[in-house]
């Protein structure tokens, strides 16, 4: 048999040495390779597994602060943060069951489509299901113990008394910052600084345990307001009740300390209830006593006398000629309602007559009324801090014409604002001092400013008097058992550079006369009917308040008990036009 044809088997098959050194050096240095990434991952830069790691099983949470409580002036709470816990999830680790996530959004008031779209969208590391729920409600939804879905604990913002205090503290948002009102103005104060904290989860996505605080919360301050709850209550009340009555459009009150310029009430109508996240129409949110301009009408007369009165034109007693009711100034004739020959000063204020005013303000130069109308802080911000307060409109005088100047003297062609005319009236209070305003209890004495002489301060004082007694604008005015000092105002609305059949009335007045110790201001906006007169629509609601206000706050009588006279309802009709 011939072997030299049989083919040779691999094993007999001489291989190159060279390709199994080549073989070995590849598996060895890949080996080696190997070796030193794994020296180099976990010994010298081991960052990129720990963040992967870190990943898949730990998370940095945010641990929400305490907001700082907002207490009325005597530490009755106003605003408070209640625990409520937050619903999460981290779809990647979602895993539910169709009964479960029908029972979840059932829990959570959600469409199960809305929820699938949110638990399943795996693009997404993180995403809340619902903010803000009640304890007894978060508890249902840990009851159903689905993997991926975690509860944060925060708080939710509550007022105690809703709507009675709605336009002064304002609201937060869902992340408790302040977005109105006093919650807003006083953010760096109430709301804190937010901690942060490392947790790991299991493989189900569950957080079993709290590694480490990375930043402790920072808990908010406490802050004080000068209200009185049970002066704001009586204020908020009776604001409504008024534009209900008169079926007005809007109205404001404010309520101010006169010794020290503290906002002891301020209440609008219509209102709103801070508790309820579905917010109204802004014009139902506005703050229209500090954010709202209207012309004030006969309420100015008061400082266009006490002008005169120290710039030694006029004294109290001085008679001026009123033209039986009719005077005419570049081709424009002013009116008075009740036409007379001749007033005193006193009675010019008495009768709110708009003749008298008028003259009165054409005897000074417009620098000098500007002057004295500047130095009341009308055209100015009263320094409330009140985020959106509007600061009111007094020109410059450079641009003023003689009918324009007659006019202001009266309260038309000058815009302000309920606190900003509440803010004029101390310095009648206070012996010509005006006082700041401020919307926060003060724990100081308060300094004002000297616009006035005692004397000055005193004589308008007294003639303020004259306006809620017999023979006055404001009889309805009076209070029970005090002196009463005030000023009535009816104005048209301005709309479109025309005045029209609209109107404003108002009343601004203090009490005890002798020595006052409240300020009550009061504006309806457009009353409806056939009464619109301040003596008639607001100065029964300043009567009211201030009543109420002087026993709460247990002020002494400086007048009898029976000292209310009845006036005919026609001694209470001005006209400002």
């Amino acid at each position: 048999m011939n072997y030299a044809n049989v083919p040779k088997t691999s094993a007999q098959i001489a291989l190159p040495a060279w390709r199994s050194r080549v073989l070995f050096v590849l598996l060895l240095g890949g080996m080696m390779s190997l070796l030193v990434r794994a020296v180099y991952l976990q010994g010298i830069n081991n960052d990129f597994l720990q963040q992967k790691g870190d990943a898949r099983y730990g998370r940095v949470i945010e641990v929400p602060a305490h907001r700082g409580m907002i207490t009325d002036r005597n530490g009755e709470p106003l605003a408070v943060s209640t625990p409520a816990e937050t619903i999460w999830a981290s779809p990647p680790d979602v895993d539910a069951s169709p009964k479960q996530v029908r029972q979840l959004a059932g829990i959570l008031g959600m469409t199960e489509s809305d929820l699938k779209a949110r638990l399943f969208d795996t693009s997404r590391e993180f995403v809340y299901l619902k903010r803000q729920l009640p304890p007894e409600q978060a508890q249902k939804v840990a009851m159903l113990a689905i993997p991926g879905i975690s509860m944060r604990h925060e708080y939710r913002r509550y007022y105690p008394s809703g709507e009675v205090t709605s336009h002064l503290l304002g609201f937060t948002d869902v992340d408790d910052n302040g977005r109105e009102g006093i919650e807003l103005a006083q953010q760096d104060q109430l709301g804190g600084k937010v901690g942060s904290l490392q947790v790991i989860k299991d493989r189900r996505g569950h957080i079993v345990e709290d590694v480490a605080s990375l930043r402790a919360p920072k808990e908010g301050g406490d802050v004080a307001l000068s209200i009185d709850s049970k002066i704001q209550f009586l204020a908020f009340r009776e604001i409504q009740q008024v534009v209900e009555k008169y079926q007005a459009k809007a109205g404001s009150i404010v309520v101010l300390d006169a010794k020290t310029g503290e906002v002891m009430a301020l209440a609008n109508w219509p209102t709103y209830n801070p508790n309820n996240r579905i917010h109204p129409a802004l014009s139902v949110m506005r703050n229209r006593a500090v954010t709202d301009l209207f012309e004030p009408g006969s309420t100015m007369k008061p400082f266009t006398v006490a002008a005169v009165l120290e710039a030694g034109k006029y004294k109290p007693d001085t008679m001026v000629n009123t033209e039986n009711g009719r005077y005419t100034i570049g081709g424009r004739t002013i009116h008075d309602t009740h036409p007379e020959h001749f007033l005193s000063v006193a009675q010019v204020i008495q009768k709110s007559s708009n003749v008298g005013a008028a003259k009165m303000a054409l005897s000074l130069s417009p620098q000098d009324f500007w002057s004295s109308l500047s130095e009341n802080g009308f055209g100015a911000a009263t320094g409330s801090e009140f985020p959106g307060e509007a600061t009111g409109r007094l020109r410059d005088f450079k641009t003023w014409r003689p009918i324009e100047q007659a006019t202001m003297s009266y309260g038309n062609g000058i815009s302000v604002n309920l606190l900003q005319l509440a803010r004029a009236y101390t310095a009648f209070a206070n012996d010509g001092e005006l006082m700041p305003v401020t919307l926060f209890k003060q724990t100081t004495p308060v300094m004002g400013t000297k616009i006035y002489s005692a004397a000055t301060a005193t004589s308008v004082r007294a003639m303020l008097e004259m306006v809620v007694g017999a023979g006055g604008t404001a009889p309805q005015a009076q209070v029970a058992g005090y002196r009463v000092a005030g000023k009535t105002g009816t104005a048209h609305k301005l709309q479109n550079g025309r005045y029209v059949d609209k109107y404003v009335a108002s009343f601004v007045g203090m009490a005890p006369a002798s020595n006052p110790r409240l300020i009550v201001a009061v504006m309806v906006d457009e009353p409806a009917g056939k009464e619109y007169y301040g003596g008639q629509v607001a100065a029964p609601a300043f009567s009211s308040v201030m009543s109420a206000a002087l026993r709460t706050l247990d002020v002494a009588y400086d007048a009898p008990l029976d000292n209310v006279i009845v006036a005919p309802v026609s001694a209470l009709s001005e006209e400002d036009i």
